[in-house]
């Protein structure tokens, strides 16, 4: 390699990271096999070059190859221009054409090149970071602030490129064997069978799950006994409650694994027994693997933050979008940020995501009161955005005194998975659902909308 000045800095903390080696290589093999284009020109931009003057030999040589026009020692120094012997001339040139034996190794130079950028770009918004850190705003927003910062530094670091289908079938097949020989994991299991069944084996990461339902029906309840199971079966889970205090939450959850009166719990009022189920209840939540935050207001970053610092998280649960703050001019277009954010959320995290939804008041109107997709409230997108809809609705003529309620549940949208209604019932106190072996069509009208769904398996969405 000739003299050209470029800085290593490989034991000098000062200098950001990169490779200077890996960056001409890269240029190298692209002077040496146009054709290698193809396997780095996906993976870099010019501003990934630390160098100035590789960054702007890598344009030059980018414009001949778009142009259709070869490019060598001696075109890219014509296309160089004024800059050509800045750059170090053809001398420079020619020791990057010799730098590499061939261009076989082309995409690996330039992984390297972009992990060193993604790196600079961490350090950049680390000393960014510290600033917001000593500025004089509030605290809840130099947090949000820092979280905007890093809430991009996943995705440039994990650029993806197309895939030929041979390969993502070699994935599918090893998939498919090892879901055959029971070694693979089919879903996360969500304490009721029958939603695992629609589900094809239970919760999955990169899903958006919306479960909906008007006030008081139990939605909160259900995606709280949802939460407990995951967290107890090791899985890091975070439950965002925007409306109940974290105390309310967690007594919630302890009424469940104890299969305690929650009202007992609140009173203190228990007997012998019901201590002795306290404490074994306590024991079990205290060693899951459960997150509660009851910030109220959130915005799509602050979840994104919130969900970044739980390590390992497999399950996120928002309660409820219409609480969130979004953007856009009205409120459709805020949810519809909420909701889309969640799916991107889910899918860059690998997690699944259950996000509570308010229903209209015109399901009320509605002979039966099962609901539809219309009924979402506030947005439209919502149905768009989700993998899965989940609608709740009560079955029972008369809900007054009922110890043990009857509450529909309906897979109105499913992508992957099976449509179709069952019931359940509900303990409201002690916060406890289970199967029903009822269908949903022995209630008559509250079953609704005729035998759609029923308690069959319906199709697939």
């Amino acid at each position: 390699m000739s003299g050209r000045d470029v800085p290593e800095g490989r034991h000098n903390l000062r200098v950001p990271p990169h490779s200077a080696e890996a960056e001409q290589s890269v240029l190298g093999a692209l002077l040496i096999d146009n054709r290698a284009w193809d396997r780095v020109g996906d993976l870099l931009v010019e501003r990934d070059f630390y160098v100035a003057d590789h960054a702007a030999i890598y344009r030059a040589i980018g414009g001949l190859v778009h142009a259709g026009k070869p490019a060598d020692v001696v075109t890219v120094f014509e296309r160089l221009g004024s800059v050509a012997d800045d750059v170090g001339g053809i001398a420079y040139l020619n020791d990057l054409a010799e730098c590499v034996p061939s261009a076989s190794n082309a995409r690996r130079y330039a992984e390297i090149v972009r992990e060193k950028a993604v790196e600079r770009d961490l350090v950049a918004r680390i000393y960014d970071a510290r600033g917001v850190a000593f500025s004089e705003q509030p605290l809840a927003q130099k947090l949000e602030a820092v979280a905007a910062l890093f809430d991009g530094i996943d995705a440039r670091s994990s650029r993806r490129v197309p895939r030929g289908m041979d390969e993502v079938m070699t994935q599918v097949i090893d998939q498919i064997n090892a879901a055959a020989e029971g070694r693979g994991e089919v879903g996360w299991k969500s304490s009721i069978s029958k939603i695992d069944w629609r589900l094809n084996g239970g919760l999955k990461p990169g899903k958006l799950i919306v479960l909906a339902a008007r006030p008081s029906v139990g939605k909160t309840s259900l995606a709280g006994q949802i939460a407990k199971r995951l967290a107890s079966d090791g899985l890091p889970t975070l439950f965002l409650s925007q409306e109940m205090e974290a105390d309310e939450v967690a007594e919630r959850a302890l009424a469940n694994e104890a299969r305690v009166n929650y009202s007992a719990i609140q009173t203190g009022q228990l007997s012998d027994d019901e201590w002795s189920r306290i404490a074994d209840g306590v024991d079990v939540l205290g060693r899951s693997l459960l997150w509660i935050d009851d910030e109220p207001a959130l915005t799509l970053r602050a979840i994104a933050a919130k969900a970044r610092s739980v390590r390992g998280l497999k399950l996120l649960v928002v309660d409820f979008v219409q609480l969130c703050e979004g953007e856009g001019d009205n409120r459709n277009q805020q949810i519809g940020s909420i909701t889309r954010g969640l799916k991107k959320l889910a899918k860059q995290l690998g997690i699944c995501v259950i996000a509570l939804s308010q229903l209209s008041r015109d399901v009320e109107k509605r002979p039966g009161r099962r609901p539809v997709m219309s009924d979402l409230r506030e947005s439209g997108e919502i149905e768009q955005d989700a993998d899965t809809v989940m609608f709740l609705w009560p079955l029972d003529e008369s809900e007054d005194d009922l110890e043990v309620r009857h509450v529909g549940c309906d897979f109105a949208k499913n992508r992957r998975g099976k449509k179709g209604a069952f019931v359940m019932t509900f303990e409201g106190s002690k916060q406890l659902w289970q199967e029903s072996h009822r269908s949903v069509e022995e209630f008559g009208k509250r079953g609704g909308l005729g035998s759609a769904g029923g308690n069959k398996g319906g199709g697939m969405n």
